[in-house]
């Protein structure tokens, strides 16, 4: 009984300490979120203005000597300059860090280079409207975002008012079309949250066919092909060389069978340019990109 006793007191007396521990944890938690919030709230407002009127007529990209630094003294990008012909397809690579994400965030304007310039058909970024800059470039990443909606209005989110004969004809481009034959309701199917009830290749498929329908005159795909299997990855793959089609395309890949047919390979390290041609020719000469490029494929045919 004594025994007994103890134990059921011991129990009454730990409860509220382990009660305020927890306690104590959840309060950590909520001060680390509430700090990031602030920090939010505390950052000034984009600066929207701009010309509001500007069109991408060619799709000419240059970066003149620029400059980034997400810390300040802590050089991400370092001098990069790189001209883009119109509708050529370039491919940056590159080990994670050497600066190959951040060079699409500062053509997107999500950040401000430190110093040189960023230009689209000769004109300073900086002179456009973001929203028009953003609203002018078609992307396609890894990280698909789906609402909860039909899959109809998932491709229509950037403008309602598109027709369904373009929307389909996207779809068919994008091999869309194949997603809606397996769904219930076709294109009236309503996705889950984040189109939790599709697969990744499918989600990326949607993104593709919504970039199809923006009709951009440069285009950013950013890792558009990892996470999926090889027959979905054929079939984005065949996506992907119709939406290239005489766009100025940039890719970023770590896989690089997904890049031989580029036009120019640009390898990148610690925000330099440390290599620049087409497959071939990086492989022969046997310098970063062979090396990447082995370590992927060693025993294979090349």
């Amino acid at each position: 009984g004594v025994i007994s006793a103890f134990i059921i007191y011991s129990k009454q007396f730990s409860r509220p300490i382990n009660e305020l521990a927890q306690l104590y944890g959840q309060i950590e938690t909520a001060i680390a979120g509430a700090e990031r919030i602030f920090t939010i709230l505390d950052e000034e407002e984009e600066d929207k203005s701009g010309d509001k009127d500007f069109k991408i007529t060619e799709g000419v990209i240059e970066f003149k000597n620029v400059n980034f630094s997400y810390v300040p003294g802590n050089k991400v990008i370092d001098d990069f300059s790189l001209k883009i012909g119109a509708g050529r397809k370039i491919a940056l690579v590159g080990s994670t860090g050497s600066g190959k994400t951040t060079i699409v965030n500062l053509l997107m304007r999500f950040y401000d280079i430190d110093s040189g310039e960023i230009t689209v058909d000769g004109k300073n970024i900086r002179e456009i409207s973001s929203d028009v800059l953003r609203n002018s470039i078609g992307i396609v990443l890894q990280d698909s975002v789906l609402f909860s909606d039909t899959l109809r209005g998932n491709m229509k989110y950037a403008d309602s008012e598109i027709s369904d004969e373009k929307m389909e004809e996207a779809a068919r481009l994008s091999h869309v079309y194949k997603v809606a034959e397996r769904l219930p309701e076709g294109y009236d199917t309503f996705l889950t949250s984040a189109g939790a009830n599709l697969s990744q290749g499918q989600r990326q498929m949607i993104t593709i066919g919504r970039a199809f329908l923006s009709y951009p005159k440069i285009l950013i795909l950013d890792e558009a092909t990892s996470s999926v299997d090889t027959r979905t990855e054929r079939h984005i793959q065949n996506a992907m060389v119709r939406l290239m089609k005489n766009r100025t395309s940039l890719i970023i890949a770590h896989r690089l069978s997904t890049i031989r047919d580029a036009d120019m390979i640009v390898v990148m390290d610690k925000g330099h340019i440390i290599e620049t041609g087409n497959h071939e020719d990086l492989l022969e000469r046997k310098g970063r990109y062979y090396d990447l490029y082995m370590t992927q494929f060693a025993g294979n045919e090349t």
